[in-house]
């Protein structure tokens, strides 16, 4: 498309001293050189399975996609593939990794991470974005800030948007897990939002929980909750550099003498609390140490096993959980009912309590017209 002179009206003769050059053609909207109509190969679930173990990263990125989608027909296949990769699952270790924000989680990942494909690792990284409870948007931007690792052939990073899932961690990341563990990575990161409900979701899945700490940043021990305390195997005092090492030296003993005065883990192990600078890559070693430390210390009491059985036993409970809500709410009929029964609460008929136990008890007594 060509603009004319005579578009312009600057350049109509009344107009002494003005000209407008003609413009020049305009770009194309699409890449000429983009393939037209090119497409995602579907696979069915063996070729999904022999993909994955033979380490396609193309393919086990499009299964984890699958695990992550709430179509049935995706679910169908999702399952079959995980099915037939879980004989060759379980041979990793499983590092979960949270912290406040700002305590610089996505960098020392990438420090920490770096590290250990220089050693010969492969490692996967499931890093959990935030989405938003308004628009489920998700920002996934985990990848822009691990510059190297994201570029390293033994790496592979997978942001998963939580879309509103409980504590804003992915359900569905421990079954990412298992396909990331078929396809030969011997370690896997699991990285939560932040400190909230999602930790307890995470430590459900992982064989260390190693809590992020900023020192510096008013009362080490009153920003965070006792709980996630008391879950970690193991702290990090992140940013220990410049004019902030004195800062997290303090930190480090305050941390030290807290984990004293909670009761012994379960499994024998008593958690240590390190100083590190993903920057100066001061400590980085040291952290990975104390995390090959505690496996060798559980897999000698024999609690590595027991861990990771309660583990399996507890997302089989979950996940019939999740299944018997989306069945609920999933339900035409029962969705009608819900918009009725929802009136009657804003209206006052009903209290909240009672028309909530009504409508599992119709649900429940398995109603012919609801069937």
């Amino acid at each position: 498309m060509h603009y004319s002179k005579r578009a312009h009206h600057e350049n109509d003769p009344a107009y002494k001293g003005l000209h407008v050059n003609e413009g020049v053609d305009s770009a194309p909207s699409v890449n000429p050189y983009r393939r037209k109509n090119a497409k995602r190969k579907n696979y069915n679930s063996s070729e999904y399975f022999e993909g994955i173990v033979s380490g396609d990263i193309a393919i086990l990125s499009q299964a984890v996609t699958l695990v992550e989608s709430s179509l049935p027909e995706h679910q169908l296949i999702a399952q079959e593939v995980i099915e037939k990769c879980l004989p060759f699952s379980g041979k990793s270790i499983r590092l979960g990794i949270t912290g406040v924000p700002g305590a610089g989680k996505s960098t020392f990942i990438e420090a920490l991470g770096m590290h250990l494909v220089r050693s010969g690792r492969k490692l996967a990284v499931l890093a959990i974005d935030p989405s938003s409870e308004r628009s489920k948007g998700s920002i996934l931007g985990d990848k822009t800030r691990m510059e190297e690792l994201s570029v390293a052939k033994t790496a592979f990073i997978r942001p998963s948007p939580t879309a509103g899932s409980l504590g804003g961690v992915a359900r569905k990341t421990r079954e990412s897990i298992i396909l990331c563990e078929a396809a030969g990575f011997d370690t896997i990161f699991v990285e939560t939002v932040g400190v909230g409900q999602s930790e307890t979701s995470v430590h459900s899945m992982v064989d260390f929980f190693l809590l992020i700490q900023l020192a510096g940043a008013g009362d080490e021990l009153q920003g965070i909750k006792r709980g996630i305390m008391e879950m970690a195997d193991g702290i990090a005092i992140n940013k220990c550099d410049g004019s902030n090492i004195d800062k997290a030296r303090v930190a480090k003993s305050q941390y030290q003498n807290a984990l004293q005065l909670f009761p012994q883990h379960e499994s024998g192990w008593s958690p240590e609390a390190i100083t590190c600078s993903s920057i100066d890559l001061n400590g980085i070693t040291e952290v990975w140490n104390m995390v090959e430390r505690y496996v060798d210390f559980v897999k000698l009491n024999h609690f590595f096993d027991t861990k990771r059985n309660a583990q399996s036993k507890y997302w089989m409970y979950e996940t019939i959980d999740s299944q018997l809500k989306a069945n609920f709410y999933q339900n035409p009929k029962i969705q009608k009912l819900l918009f009725e029964n929802e009136q009657k609460v804003i209206s006052n008929e009903l209290s909240s309590f009672i028309a909530a136990n009504k409508m599992l008890d119709k649900y429940f007594s398995g109603m012919k017209d609801i069937q």
